[in-house]
């Protein structure tokens, strides 16, 4: 997604203290901010121009104690081509060789009534999740007992159905046919479905429907921590399943491994069930509670047992 300083005006409502007419919206690169205290000492070497600017007490404090002279040409430098923005917080005034320089190569001049440091960290993390790497799954995304579930499967296997038996539980949608997955931080992946079909689930033979219309507000989220993955098949006579769930497959998006449960569909097996059980199973061995391991060091010990028995 392009991010450009209008959008962190309307998420932040912040002030535009210089003429519109004259600023040019560029597109923000990096959620890195800049706190440029050196360069108000005339220090330029390593200065991050593409970042957004974030003037603070501190730096307009010392910026004050400057000559008429070196406040120009410090402004000056610190407007470039390539500056998105400058923000100013705590609703200070923007000091008019900031207000000019800003007009001349079209750099937004920004106020907040915010805190620095405060305003800093909204910042960071509105444009973490803009920025952040993004790709859409065909899928359902689901919220069962806090764990965000995944659903994939050929066209025609039930997602959607299975989805909505889910939501009859209590449980709640957060994207139906497809998921826009973005890897906000090392390991974080978040979920959410496109604007045109937010809350809308498709089911054949019956149509779309609006589950917060039909279900209530409780049963829909805008968003999504994605924990596990559950593939949907249709059985395979041939194919041998795992029948105790000591092996863990995994399927990897950007450079996250997500825990990936394969789940044979046949008639007569309510998948709605098996899901939910296996995101409560998922949170159990995140507690330390794994039946499986559980199960199969019992049998060991059974066996261990047998054999010191025939001697």
């Amino acid at each position: 997604m392009k991010v450009t300083a209008k959008h962190i005006m309307d998420e932040f409502n912040l002030e535009l203290l210089n003429n519109e007419e004259d600023v040019a919206f560029r597109p923000i690169t990096t959620s890195d901010l800049s706190r440029p205290g050196m360069e108000m000492a005339g220090f330029f070497t390593y200065y991050p121009a593409k970042r957004i600017q974030l003037l603070g007490k501190t730096e307009m404090s010392f910026f004050s104690q400057l000559s008429d002279v070196e406040k120009k040409e410090r402004m000056e430098r610190l407007c470039t081509y390539d500056t998105p923005a400058i923000v100013l917080s705590r609703g200070m005034d923007a000091p008019p060789e900031l207000i000019e320089a800003g007009n001349e190569v079209g750099v937004p001049i920004l106020r907040s009534d915010v805190t620095t440091t405060r305003l800093s960290s909204q910042l960071t993390n509105f444009l973490e999740g803009q920025l952040a790497p993004m790709t859409a799954v065909h899928g359902v995304l689901v919220d069962i007992y806090g764990v965000g579930v995944l659903i994939t499967g050929s066209s025609g296997v039930g997602k959607s159905e299975t989805a909505l038996d889910l939501v009859r539980r209590g449980h709640r949608l957060v994207a139906d046919d497809s998921v826009e997955i973005r890897q906000e931080s090392e390991g974080v992946l978040v979920g959410r479905a496109p604007d045109l079909i937010k809350h809308l689930l498709e089911i054949r033979g019956l149509g779309i429907i609006n589950v917060m219309t039909l279900f209530g507000a409780g049963s829909v989220r805008n968003f999504k921590r994605i924990a596990m993955s559950i593939h949907l098949e249709l059985w395979d006579q041939k194919k041998q399943y795992d029948r105790l769930g000591l092996d863990e497959d995994h399927v990897q998006i950007f450079d996250t491994d997500l825990p990936k449960m394969t789940v044979p569909v046949r008639p007569g097996r309510n998948l709605a069930v098996i899901i939910e059980v296996a995101a409560m199973n998922f949170r159990l061995k995140r507690m330390g509670i794994n039946a499986a391991q559980q199960f199969s060091e019992q049998l060991a010990n059974v066996i261990e047992e047998g054999d010191k028995d025939e001697f």
